[in-house]
């Protein structure tokens, strides 16, 4: 970054970023103004992204845009929000070239037009530390109609979008552990870990339906669990039932200890929701209208925790239940 300054910077490759955003005021003054439709409430959310803790060190800046934007962009989509803007506070290495950040821009650019948001504001500044990133989202979503966690009631049905596991297989593909696998599995777990897909449409169309919702970021028994507490209850969820995709089966097939990973691995960025049983038969319109596939895996039982059955209708227990940020 020598020979430029932090106004040069924003100038020339942020403030591209803020051009939909009339309240961002081309990124020159000290704070944005955020516009929400009156009959909506505003959802905020941040994630913080640091170089070898939560993204390979040596992945590409395009790469490790997506998915600071994205991650951010699966919160709103479990809370049924909208996006309408997002900061981005940067604190990247000093040695950092200047192609690395317009790279990171443009694909953060990209990323904008597919999902429909723009950058308001933020911070950039140089470190003698790693790579850290971080984005705070906002969202719009109906007032009163926010999906929150601790809604699920006993009896509920618990459902997960999309399939489970592809994320964390995909970080093993990405550190060269699953060698046995084909070129297009090993391809397709790659680009699940590295590109998670924010499932806005189907937050939004799980508005009036879900009485609970959160996207699986740390691992589905990880992540199931702290609904089931915060709604005062358990869960129970068969495994056999949780959809996997080829690539994970053949991982599976290839390898036997990676059985139980897709329950435990964290990256997925799916979304898990709890359904009242009566309100089953609209799930093939919930799923039409987002456009991403949806199994029931388990229910909402009475007691603690997530019981998981095996094939023989068993219980199984599970040491490891996700990820742990400390």
């Amino acid at each position: 970054m020598a020979g430029r300054d932090e106004f040069d910077l924003i100038a020339r490759y942020f403030a591209p970023l803020a051009e939909a955003a009339p309240g961002a005021f081309n990124l020159t003054d000290d704070a944005a103004r955020l516009d929400i439709p009156e009959d909506h409430d505003l959802v905020v959310t941040s994630d913080a992204l640091v170089a070898g803790v939560h993204f390979l060190a040596d992945q590409s800046p395009g790469d490790i845009a997506r998915k600071v934007l994205r991650v951010n962009l699966s919160d709103l989509a479990a809370m049924g929000a909208r996006p309408v803007g997002y900061l981005l506070a940067a604190c990247l290495p000093q040695e950092t070239d200047e192609s690395w950040i317009a790279a990171f821009a443009e694909a953060l650019k990209a990323d904008q037009e597919i999902y429909g948001v723009a950058l308001i504001g933020g911070d950039t500044v140089a470190t003698s530390g790693p790579l850290s990133l971080t984005v705070t989202a906002h969202g719009a979503v109906p007032k009163g109609g926010l999906l929150r966690r601790n809604g699920a009631k006993e009896g509920d049905g618990v459902y997960v979008s999309g399939t489970i596991g592809d994320g964390a297989l995909g970080l093993l593909a990405a550190r060269g552990k699953l060698a046995s696998l084909s070129n297009q599995d090993h391809a397709y777990l790659l680009d699940r870990y590295l590109c998670p897909r924010p499932r806005l449409r189907l937050g939004q169309a799980l508005l009036g339906n879900a009485t609970a919702a959160l996207d699986l970021s740390d691992g589905l028994l990880a992540d199931l669990g702290h609904l089931a507490d915060e709604s005062g209850l358990g869960a129970r969820i068969t495994q056999s039932r949780v959809p996997l995709s080829d690539a994970v089966r053949a991982a599976q097939q290839a390898e036997a200890g990676l059985v139980d990973l897709p329950m435990t691995g964290g990256d997925d960025y799916e979304l898990c929701f709890t359904m009242p049983l009566e309100r089953e038969g609209e799930i093939a319109t919930v799923s039409q209208e987002s456009g991403v596939p949806l199994t029931r895996i388990g229910t909402m039982m009475a007691g603690k925790g997530v019981t998981v059955i095996d094939e023989q209708g068993k219980e199984r227990s599970i040491k490891q239940q996700g990820y742990r940020h400390f």
